[in-house]
């Protein structure tokens, strides 16, 4: 079954320890919530399924409708409810940030900046060191146990967040994690700069194809998209030819000029040196919405724009666009915020 309580911490760093000689070393945080009440958050640094090491993606500046979604700074824990147009995070479904970007690091290594828990402890002393840094952690929650104290940082009650990281995908005995819209994040607000840092962390174990309801792996389904593939590539094991990233979403016209209904418009761009058939392709919104791309094919280098219609909506308050291949498998996803649709008859591009 999904994680049973998921949601958002909203709080304040107050101290950080790594584990580096441990079965299952995490990176610890202990964060205070302007009530006063303290909090550990566990991140994982290591996969206790093989590989070890864990994929991660750092976005220095995080642009998403989510951001505008979370409770206020320091307001403490908060429920989640595991759906779209929420705060609740899917990695595949959100279109967070680009799969082709997540990298490998091992746990801890000697020396400086050579490992995840070095990354992680870069951003969070950033946050302990600004007192107006708001930090955001998504996950599922453990206590509070009353009379228990912390095992790390001693504080009582015992009381804080793990699972922040990818919750879908898993495979044997981690399976009945398996959710959608319930993945974890390290998200840090940066007032004085005006940007969010995200973090987000997966396991190499986990499949990047899943079930829109159970978030179980798809069968037969290719590996975590990789980068775009070059002109002599060949396809891989279970992709026609031209399939893979040659499509790209590229730009949208989120709120037209004028009343509603308006014609939202949203262009695609092959970028491959070959035709692509676009029969059974189509777009997804950020509730699911489908639209059908026309059939036929869209020639290399070519871009098509497509008007949306049949209840595929784009909105105005920010949302995300899905691509979706013949298969029904993600290809490519964008997000626009409520401030990019601000400007009528703006072009956003991708």
């Amino acid at each position: 079954m999904p994680l049973k309580n998921y949601g958002v911490l909203a709080a304040t760093a107050v101290d950080r320890r790594r584990e580096d000689n441990t079965d299952t070393p995490h990176y610890q945080i202990h964060l205070r919530d302007a009530a006063g009440t303290d909090y550990r958050a566990a991140v994982n640094v290591e996969s206790q399924q093989a590989p070890s090491e864990l994929l991660y993606v750092v976005v220095d500046d995080f642009r998403h409708p989510v951001t505008g979604l979370l409770p206020a700074a320091g307001s403490g824990w908060s429920d989640l409810p595991s759906k779209p147009g929420t705060a609740a995070l899917d990695f595949i479904r959100g279109n967070l940030f680009d799969p082709a970007a997540l990298r490998v690091l091992p746990p801890g290594l000697p020396g400086a900046d050579n490992d995840l828990a070095d990354l992680l402890d870069h951003y969070v002393r950033r946050a302990i060191d600004d007192p107006a840094a708001a930090v955001h952690l998504i996950g599922q929650r453990f206590g509070p146990e009353p009379g228990v104290p912390d095992k790390v940082f001693g504080f009582r009650p015992g009381n804080g967040v793990h699972d922040i990281h990818m919750n879908q995908g898993n495979s044997g005995r981690f399976r009945a994690d398996n959710g959608v819209y319930q993945d974890g994040g390290l998200l840090i607000h940066l007032p004085a700069e005006n940007r969010w840092v995200a973090v987000f962390l997966a396991f190499q174990s986990q499949a990047w194809h899943t079930d829109d309801t159970t978030g179980h792996p798809l069968p037969g389904t290719p590996p975590r998209p990789t980068d775009p593939p070059g002109p002599t590539d060949p396809p891989g094991p279970t992709d026609p030819p031209g399939h893979g990233a040659a499509l790209r979403i590229v730009a949208a016209v989120v709120n037209p000029v004028g009343p509603a209904p308006e014609d939202e418009t949203v262009t695609v761009l092959n970028t491959s040196a070959a035709a692509v058939d676009l029969t059974g392709w189509h777009l997804a919104d950020q509730a699911g919405q489908r639209l059908a791309l026309p059939a036929g094919p869209l020639a290399p280098g070519a871009a098509l724009t497509v008007h949306a219609a049949g209840g595929f909506t784009l909105g105005n308050h920010g949302g995300a666009i899905t691509l979706l291949d013949p298969r029904g498998l993600k290809v490519h996803g964008v997000a626009h915020t409520a401030r990019q649709a601000a400007a009528e008859g703006r072009t956003i591009t991708f």
